[in-house]
This record gives structure tokens, sequence and C-alpha cells, in this order.
């Protein structure tokens, strides 16, 4: 069990998360959607996969993963031999909520005749049951090595699979999970915005409904949303994903403007993830003092799920690893 976060008081807790990871040889790892102080002090901050391929290539005995449930399995699947801990176990995700394994199988085994896409934002269990993982920024270049008639379920994410339905033509067979940070985006508001900075340009990430993806100058993963960002010549931009990736892209370009896309009632607030927010300098703090909570996958589901994800790597030429923000001194 975590300890209480008033006990912590007068605690430096930069200090004391520095101190432990020496004394654990951990490397901490931040989600772009986590907390600006999170990101800070973390050693790399970036993509789910990213980080988990940059902590597997060094020689810390801990990962530390500031992100969510499915992102601290996906680490323990590259690294097994490290100890993986997460800041706050209930930090999940809704894509992984919306996939139960269990339906899943069942899914499959009603469709004997589809392969399983499956997006990485699932559990460690629907990555076992999948033939080949993607990202945001994999899928397209994965299903060009696909016949157009293969027959493909694409899960956990509708509008992902819509997205990329859109741009190859397929008719992927699309489980109905959705991540409930895009989808709180509003048509109404973003016009409003779009009205009120008419020379902005829209990036916004490929889980957004379709109604927002229409409105986009630039959709993409979040690391391509940050490179558009840095690269455009535009002074302001609308970012349609979850906000916190604003904090890297105003230390890149601090003379730019950067604007998150806004909720159905006119502000951002909804568009933050709750999971993401679960974790905190606090349960960082304890997590690297307790050394819990900590990731456990039994051996065969680990190697079930590495499999689709090396089928990945390999079909997407293994461009994981890039681009992340660096390791600290």
């Amino acid at each position: 069990m975590n300890a209480p976060v008033q006990s912590l008081k007068g605690l430096d807790l930069k200090t004391e998360i520095d101190r432990l990871r020496k004394q654990r040889n951990a490397v901490i790892l931040a989600h772009y959607y986590q907390t600006p102080d999170i990101q800070d002090i973390a050693d790399f901050v970036g993509d789910s996969l990213d980080l988990s391929a940059k902590a597997a290539a060094t020689d810390a005995d801990v990962i530390a993963f500031c992100g969510v449930r499915f992102m601290a399995e996906v680490a323990k699947i590259l690294s097994p031999q490290k100890t993986v801990i997460l800041p706050d176990m209930d930090a999940g995700c809704s894509l992984e909520d919306s996939c139960p394994p269990e339906q899943f199988a069942k899914f499959r085994a009603a469709h004997p005749d589809h392969i399983a896409l499956t997006y990485i934002n699932c559990s460690a269990a629907v990555k076992a049951h999948s033939d080949i993982i993607v990202t945001s920024s994999s899928a397209e270049k994965i299903l060009a090595q696909l016949p157009m008639d293969q027959k493909i379920i694409f899960a956990p994410d509708k509008n992902l699979g819509a997205w990329f339905n859109r741009k190859t033509g397929r008719d992927m067979l699309l489980w109905p999970g959705a991540c409930i940070v895009h989808e709180a985006f509003s048509e109404t508001e973003l016009l409003k915005l779009k009205a009120q900075y008419p020379d902005a340009p829209v990036a916004a990430h490929p889980e957004c409904p379709a109604f927002i993806l229409d409105h986009a100058d630039e959709v993409g993963s979040t690391r391509a949303i940050l490179d558009f960002a840095l690269k455009s010549p535009a002074q302001t931009i609308i970012v349609a994903t979850e906000p916190h990736i604003i904090h890297q892209m105003e230390k890149a370009a601090p003379h730019k403007r950067f604007i998150g896309a806004p909720g159905a009632d006119g502000n951002c607030n909804c568009n933050m993830c709750p999971y993401m927010a679960m974790n905190t300098m606090e349960k960082l703090y304890v997590a690297l003092r307790d050394m819990e909570p900590r990731i456990e996958l039994d051996e065969a589901t680990r190697l079930a799920a590495k499999k689709p994800l090396d089928r990945m790597l390999e079909m997407a030429g293994r461009t994981v690893g890039q681009g992340d923000v660096g390791r600290r001194g």
C-alpha cells in the first residue's frame, strides 16, 4: 500500500527521488501525458513503446514507469529481468477497459478468417490473443504489407481503426472501444477556436473521432504531433490530444503559442486523462522507496504477448526508441 500523502509533508521529493533513483539503479520513464513535474524529473519522456525500448537498452535494474498500466506491462514484456513499478496500479486506460481479454478471445473465435491487428493500448492478455501489435505511428506501414483481401479485426480503438480504414481503403472489423480523453473534444468548440485563430493549424491524434480529424491539418501519433508543432512556421497551434504534451512543446518552442482543443464546455479540463493523473510525485517517491506496486506477468502470457510485439517491430523496421527527450545526467 502507498503511504498516505500527508505523511510525506516536509520531504524534498525531487531530492529524495534522485537519491532513490541512484540507490535502486532505476530509470524513470514519463509519458507525454504526465504532469510537468513528473516529465521534468524523468530520465526519458516519450510515447509508451519508445519508452519501454529505451529502458530495455539501459543497464537499470528498476523501471519506474509514470504512465498507465498497459505501458508498464510492455516494459515488463521487453525487460523481464528488470523490476517494473507503477506509481499507482489503478492507473488504467479506458481503451484497455473496453476490451476484456475473455470477450476479445470470444470475438476472435467468432471470426476465424480474420487476423487481429491490435493497438498497443490494451492489456498483456489481449496482446497474447493478437497477431500483430501496432502503434499509431506504425499501423499504416504494417497495413501496407498485408494483402488488401486479408480480413482484419482492429481493436480496441474504433476511431483509430476508422482513420486507417479511411487512409488505406480497407474495411477492417472494428472493436467498439474509444479513449475517453479524445472522445471529449467538441467539434462546435473547435470550430469556434479556429474562427478565433484562423491562421492556427490543428494537430490531432487519430484516437479522435472523425468529426475532429476532419478539421485537422496534421493527424499523427503524440510524437508526430510534437514534431509538427515544432516544425510548423505557425506561431499559434491548436492541439487535439491530452494537453500535457503542451509542456514539451512550450519547452522546445517558448516563442510559440499552443492551445489545447476544447471539450464540450469550452475548456480543456475534461480532456486531461484521469488515469495519467493518478501518478504523482508523492506516489513515485513511495514506489521507489517501497519497490511497490510491481508489474508481474506470468511467463506464458509474457511470451504470448511478446510474439505480436516482435512481429510489429520486424514489420515496422524497428523504429521505436527514436526521438525521446533524452536521459538525465
